[in-house]
């Protein structure tokens, strides 16, 4: 295996047995338990997981540590802080992470601290009002910890990952990226400067809508092993088959990604000139605030689209005449999914619809979308 191949090659060809009479492709280890002299407990490892570690890993120049869902996976490193830590969050974060972020503060575990990521000198003034620690030498460090999301969901937000990284850095705070929009094949945080950067792999990686999992990848050995205990003593253990399902999705990535992709970067033209829709979040379009950013930093614009109808009425109404366009949560499948997406997100645009473009004819897809924008008769 070469690390010098491109993160295609490296997404179909990592994560494989090796020597004689080896399958081609991991099969999922249905065992809990193993005989003395290796791996004894499934909760522990196994090769169904390492396989897809060690892909991932390979993908963005770290550690894996899967997870049995995003949200374990967020926990993983968020139950790894100090109590009382500040955790500096970009204002627009998955909806998930925020609850949990706020159940974690009632109790006093951890303090969310959102912030507009689009200035990191705003991220470096938060950072600087946290908690310190003071070592052993006299010296001391915030007791905090930034978390950003690039692109954002659901506002799409392109976050400059390095900068923000460099600021945080100079304070000794580390940097956690959400990089499931991106996908491995889109952005690399960890060469940018992140500690940590996870994804959950129920969306891109999985790419089918038939799991959930999660997965964190650290960039040093010793925060690997923070977030992999946290892994073991809450039992946050991938099943076989859903590992299974992960690193077979992770084969297909890139060319679904790349059809997805183009697919978007059509609707999202068409949906800017559409007469009905009052605004569109998408970095591909030379309009969007984030479009020179996600140019320099990111190596494609993704799938996702966020776009808005005069009213809260008139989104579900939209979305209630769509047929080949799915209206349901989640995203990274496939098919194309739609969905309101101010029901989960206080704060977003009045009428956002996120929309995740699938795989299908696009022209298809846009007939779609076109009657079900078109006025009433």
């Amino acid at each position: 295996m070469s690390s010098s191949w491109s993160p295609r090659t490296r997404a179909v060809a990592f994560g494989r047995p090796t020597g004689p009479g080896a399958p081609l492709n991991q099969p999922p280890v249905l065992a809990s338990t193993f005989r003395e002299g290796g791996v004894d407990y499934a909760r522990f490892g196994t090769d169904s997981t390492t396989s897809f570690e060690e892909a991932m890993g390979s993908l963005e120049g770290g550690e894996a540590i899967a997870f049995s869902s995003g949200m374990a996976a967020a926990a993983g490193i968020l139950e790894s802080l100090p109590v009382g830590a500040h955790v500096v969050t970009s204002s627009n974060i998955y909806h998930g992470v925020r609850s949990l972020l706020g159940d974690m503060g009632e109790t006093g575990r951890l303090v969310d601290v959102p912030v507009d990521a689009t200035d990191p000198d705003a991220i470096a003034r938060t950072i600087d009002e946290a908690p310190t620690d003071s070592a052993p030498d006299g010296s001391s460090s915030p007791r905090a910890l930034v978390w950003i999301e690039t692109p954002s969901n659901p506002l799409l937000q392109i976050l400059d990952v390095e900068a923000i990284c460099s600021v945080a850095a100079e304070r000794g705070v580390d940097v956690v990226v959400d990089s499931t929009f991106a996908t491995p094949l889109r952005l690399a945080p960890l060469a940018l400067g992140a500690r940590y950067v996870m994804h959950s792999a129920t969306k891109y990686i999985g790419g089918h809508s038939d799991l959930l999992m999660g997965v964190v990848i650290a960039r040093d050995a010793d925060a690997a092993e923070q977030v992999r205990r946290r892994r073991s003593l809450h039992g946050a253990f991938p099943g076989a088959m859903e590992t299974f399902l992960a690193l077979r999705g992770l084969r297909t990535l890139a060319v679904r990604l790349d059809q997805a992709e183009s697919n978007a970067g059509l609707l999202a033209e068409r949906l800017a000139a559409h007469p009905a829709v009052t605004r569109v979040a998408y970095p591909g379009l030379a309009s969007d605030p984030g479009h020179e950013l996600a140019a320099r930093t990111m190596s494609g614009f993704g799938a996702m689209i966020s776009f808005c109808l005069p009213s809260e009425d008139a989104a579900d109404r939209a979305l209630s005449r769509t047929s080949l366009v799915a209206m349901a949560t989640s995203l990274g499948g496939v098919e194309t999914t739609a969905e309101r997406r101010n029901r989960w997100n206080e704060g977003t645009w009045t009428g956002l619809i996120r929309m995740s473009v699938g795989i299908e004819d696009a022209e298809d897809i846009w007939a779609d979308l076109e009657q079900a924008l078109a006025p009433e008769a």
